[in-house]
Formats: C-alpha cells, structure tokens, sequence
C-alpha cells in the first residue's frame, strides 16, 4: 500500500521476518507499570473492542523511502485491527494490518529519547514519524517523576498542536471518548503520578484493586443498614425476617 507526505514515499509493509528489532529493556523502571495501570482500567470498564490493539514497547512500522522505519512508543492504542492477533506478534503496520494508532505515549526518563525529535532524515525522529508518517490524532508526553503531561492534537494542516486541559486538569480524547488526566496515588507500591482515564460523566476509571475495595465497602455499608434497620424493627417490637 502506498501514501505519500510532502516529499515521502510512504509504503505499508509487514515487516521481515529477518530484520532486527531492538532489544534494549526500558530504560525507566516505571515504564511498564504506568503502561498497565492504562490498560487495565480500559479492559475492566469494557472499553476495549474485540478487535482493538494496545501496545507497550512494541513496534509500528512504515516504509519511507524505500526504507524500514520501526518506533516503539512506550504505549498506543489501535481501535482495529483486520488481521489474526499472531499475525502482529512481533510489530505492526498500520494501513496493511489495521487503523492508524489513535494515541501514542511517551514517558520521558532521565534517557534521552527524541520524543521532540522532528528530524526528516533517515531515521526520522518520533515527533516527525508520528506526526508526518504516521499522522496519529493524539501525541501523549507525559513526565512521571514531575507528574507534567502534554497532549497535542494533529490539526487540519498535519501539525501537532498542545492543547490546553479542561477545568479539571484533563484532557477530552474524542476517538477514546473518554478523557486524561493525572493521579496521584499508590499502585503496586509505587507511590507517585499516573495516566488515568475518566469517563464522559467524569468517572474514574478503576483499576482492578480499587473495584474491589469499592465492591467490599458496598456490602459493608449495605452490612451496616441491614442491622440498624433490623434493631430499629426490634425495638418496634417487630422480630425482623432472616
């Protein structure tokens, strides 16, 4: 398949099964946490289609000018994808295998890693790849340590522009239909600043733990009626039914 962005050739090919993907770990420890905190509260609140992708560390591919381009943004969701899941097991291709990612995410660490990056040239930064290559609605940059999020919005002229927040301090993704935002908490005995998801009410989403506490605070509360209720009827002189 064949595209083109100002000068480039852009073709979507899978990737060969020879070629070399890095193989370097993440270079914050956070990294993979605040990638699963993301997930996990979209898959509990049923907001992940069948046929919808989320990755984390994981290649997405073009060919630009006749060459491999592979980014791995640190997490992105595709809203679908056209092929078998094995068939994406090791990197995906937006166009021949499925929709262009509709958010990609960065977490800054203390490594450089480009994430402003708008060089052209082979091979292009990632401000530029998902920008002008790929041309992804939604680029997330979000600092952990500090708790700093930006969100740029692709415009009508193929340019990321920052958006500012709402009242609340978030962010309204329409594609997601949902909005994001930052949480200050504790999560797998890490204590600091998250990505979280709202609903359009403004609902946190939650993560499994928290369903759960809330799950045992409603039968407690529940627990708790049911016995004033039951002395009140008592006092009545009105034996309450087991």
């Amino acid at each position: 398949m064949l595209s083109s962005s100002a000068n480039y050739e852009i073709t979507w090919e899978k990737l060969p099964d020879d070629f070399v993907l890095d193989d370097e770990p993440v270079d914050n420890i956070n990294q993979p946490s605040l990638a699963a905190a993301l997930t996990e509260s979209l898959e509990i609140a049923g907001k992940l289609p069948a046929n919808s992708l989320i990755t984390t560390n994981y290649g997405i591919c073009a060919t630009v000018n006749q060459k491999i381009v592979v980014k791995a943004p640190d997490w992105a969701y595709i809203p679908s994808i056209r092929v078998q899941r094995q068939e994406v097991k090791r990197s995906y291709t937006p166009q021949l295998q499925g929709a262009i990612p509709v958010i990609v995410m960065e977490f800054l660490s203390d490594t450089e890693g480009g994430e402003y990056s708008i060089k052209p040239t082979y091979p292009p930064g990632k401000w530029f790849f998902y920008e002008q290559i790929l041309g992804v609605p939604n680029y997330i940059i979000f600092e952990p340590d500090a708790g700093e999020l930006e969100v740029y919005h692709l415009d009508e002229q193929r340019r990321y522009q920052l958006q500012a927040p709402d009242a609340h301090n978030r962010y309204w993704i329409t594609q997601m239909g949902l909005s994001l935002g930052v949480w200050q908490g504790i999560r797998e005995n890490r204590t600091g600043y998250w990505l979280r998801w709202w609903d359009e009410h403004g609902e946190l989403l939650l993560w499994g733990s928290e369903s759960v506490n809330q799950e045992r605070q409603e039968k407690e509360i529940a627990q708790q009626r049911a016995e004033r209720l039951a002395a009140q009827l008592r006092a009545a002189g009105i034996e309450p039914e087991i």
